[in-house]
């Protein structure tokens, strides 16, 4: 269950707090900003996760991101932990905590208290709770990212549902963006942890808008075994078949934060095929993905093949350039640009119609070996800019 107001945290009037309970004790399992910079949030968790202890819920706060702030951020953290604890009825040390907004700005923690006790009274009294939770954790976002999907495991329906923010401050290792996911199936906490981190890798982590990694970066995901499923326990079809679904839910989310990048006109997808491993190829993907100058280039729908080839080039991974080719693809078409090496005349009327369009798919083909991935980020616009340039006022 869940629910999201508006505390007061913001200067604007926008809904700026968020919880989220399980009804039972919930496996846990998160991934975690690799930045050595780590806000107060960040280090309080992975204490509370340190001894695989049973959470029972999150709360959530947008607008200021706690972090930089010294001995009083830890004590804030602690605080929110505890307020959510105390409106609940569970214990401070069964729940995580998460911040996201401006870095080095002391917390305005009595109105934060004041509006996790509000929120608690609101927990699951509608069907629009949920959206409401997605709608407090946006920052620069321009729209909720939400997702959930239903599988049959063991004979039972599993249900996996998600909320994710994310817009700027965006780059692989990992993402700079919140995520939460909620799930009833029954399923051990090794695996639980395993099949995050798997999907992680494929998802968040091969998403890129401007190349930075944040203070405050995590995914968490909350198992409590509600769906009654046989347990899952080993790697089997059960556990094939939540790893799968699991992915898709956070794949959706990772695309939705690619495609609302901070100034964003268009969502870019790069497919890597015929790599020599997945992680050359996830390697060459994001190396794509994250250059400002291909991203420049869709956004002045110039079809600059040469930039992407550039940034296969310093993407770390050794591969034959003769043997590269190189397509965009969109609604409007498909226009080839390189063949085994050779440029191809491409026809400048057709490609402008190709990269008008919102969605934009680079297909790249190393003709290496059979691995592949994708990556997704977004063009680069003179938003971008003005949105970074006032972010703090």
């Amino acid at each position: 269950m869940a629910a999201g107001i508006i505390a007061g945290i913001k200067k604007q009037a926008k809904k700026d707090l968020a919880v989220v309970l399980s009804d039972v004790p919930a496996h846990a399992a998160c991934v975690f900003t690799t930045n050595v910079v780590k806000a107060a949030c960040i280090l309080f968790n992975q204490s509370v996760l340190a001894n695989n202890a049973p959470v029972r819920g999150l709360v959530i706060n947008s607008g200021n991101a706690n972090a930089c702030t010294g001995e009083a951020g830890v004590v804030h953290t602690r605080m929110m932990a505890e307020a959510f604890a105390q409106s609940l009825g569970v214990q401070a040390n069964e729940v995580l905590v998460a911040s996201t907004g401006v870095i080095g700005v002391p917390m305005p923690i009595e109105i934060v208290v004041e509006g996790i006790k509000s929120a608690a009274k609101l927990i699951g009294e509608s069907e629009a709770c949920g959206h409401e939770a997605a709608e407090a954790i946006m920052t620069t976002d321009c729209f909720a990212k939400e997702f959930s999907l239903e599988v049959e495991i063991g004979g039972k329906v599993v249900t996996i549902g998600g909320m994710a923010k994310g817009s700027g401050m965006i780059h692989p290792n990992m993402a700079t963006m919140l995520g939460f996911v909620t799930t009833d199936v029954n399923i051990s906490p090794v695996l639980l942890k395993e099949a995050l981190q798997e999907s992680n890798g494929r998802t968040y982590n091969m998403i890129s808008v401007d190349g930075d990694t944040s203070t405050n970066n995590m995914v968490t995901i909350l198992a409590n075994g509600q769906a009654g499923n046989p347990r899952i326990d080993k790697h089997g079809a059960d556990y094939e078949l939540f790893t799968e679904a699991l992915e898709s839910v956070n794949r959706y989310l990772a695309k939705a934060i690619a495609r609302d990048g901070e100034g964003a006109t268009k969502l870019l997808e790069v497919f890597v095929q015929g790599a020599a491993s997945e992680e050359d190829g996830q390697k060459l993907a994001r190396s794509v993905v994250a250059s400002s100058l291909v991203k420049a280039a869709f956004f002045g729908q110039d079809a600059n093949w040469g930039r992407v080839l550039c940034a296969l080039g310093y993407a770390g991974v050794k591969f034959d350039p003769t043997k590269v080719s190189i397509e965009f693809i969109s609604q409007a078409g498909g226009i080839s640009l390189m063949n085994k090496g050779e440029p191809i005349a491409f026809d400048e009327g057709l490609a402008l119609t190709v990269l008008k369009e919102k969605e934009i798919k680079v297909v790249v083909s190393m003709a290496e070996g059979d691995a592949q991935a994708t990556a997704w980020g977004c063009d680069l616009s003179y938003d971008y800019v003005r949105i970074n340039g006032s972010y703090r006022s």
